[in-house]
């Protein structure tokens, strides 16, 4: 399961059942869990975590340092879950002193291209399109949809079960349950097919896009705006995570 090809350091950590094809590269410092492919010409370098049953395609470089200045040589990781696929090209650099970890969680798609910088935090169960550049620090929660060539500006949030269209670039929070799009970025409605695919009920739906109108329709600011959902709108988990996102954007919201 292992190629005489392959080099890998022997002080790296590697489970069991671990396919590991020609030319990859293994450092030192790295674990690697169970049930892991790992495709011809990968790197998984110093600090990288990798859980287990994932499939590494060939050219995807793990755990390379930050594209960063400030970094300094400190002791970071650069930490994947289970279940991931990670497409040919991708790259996921590792922490700086900032947060100390780079976070892809599990179920995820990344595919060929798409770039994770320094101390990001991706979620459970996302697809992110070919080519899309995520810089530093930034946030994608659960279940999030990110078309091709999207470029993610540095601390920006991106919310869970949304939908951003290729080609869209932004620098503020897009938050959860809606889809965005257009040039400039803008708020498109509410991600209704993806909601009912993840089983929300209707119900459930109609209470978001009442929410996404009192906020982007009523033509309050943001806090007036806040202030209706609270008094006019059923609370549940999901509403509430809408307010709480809101009211913690340190960026603001797409408008």
């Amino acid at each position: 399961m292992i190629s005489q090809l392959a080099f890998i350091h022997p002080e790296a950590k590697i489970g069991e059942n671990v396919e590991i094809g020609p030319f990859v590269y293994i450092d030192k410092n790295v674990v690697i869990g169970d049930n892991n492919i790992i495709m011809p010409n990968a790197n998984i370098l110093y600090g990288s975590r990798i859980g287990n049953n994932n499939r590494i395609f060939p050219g995807a470089v793990i755990g390379a340092i930050p594209q960063d200045l400030k970094f300094k040589g400190e002791e970071t990781t650069a930490e994947i879950g289970d279940n991931n696929t990670i497409r040919e090209n991708v790259t996921i650099n590792r922490g700086t002193a900032a947060k100390g970890k780079t976070v892809v969680g599990s179920n995820n798609l990344l595919m060929e291209g798409v770039h994770v910088a320094h101390d990001a935090v991706i979620g459970n169960g996302c697809i992110i399109g070919n080519s899309t550049k995520f810089a530093g620090e930034i946030v994608v929660d659960d279940f999030s949809i990110i078309s091709a060539n999207v470029l993610m500006h540095q601390f920006c949030k991106v919310g869970g079960y949304g939908m951003i269209q290729g080609g869209c670039r932004f620098s503020k929070d897009i938050p959860p349950y809606i889809i965005a799009g257009r040039e400039p970025i803008s708020y498109c409605g509410i991600n209704i097919v993806g909601l009912r695919r993840r089983g929300f009920s209707n119900e459930l739906i109609e209470n978001i896009h009442n929410t996404y109108r009192i906020i982007y329709n009523s033509g309050k600011n943001v806090s007036e705006a806040l202030e209706q959902v609270i008094q006019e709108v059923p609370m549940s988990p999901e509403i509430e995570y809408i307010i709480s996102f809101i009211k913690n954007s340190q960026r603001g919201i797409i408008r």
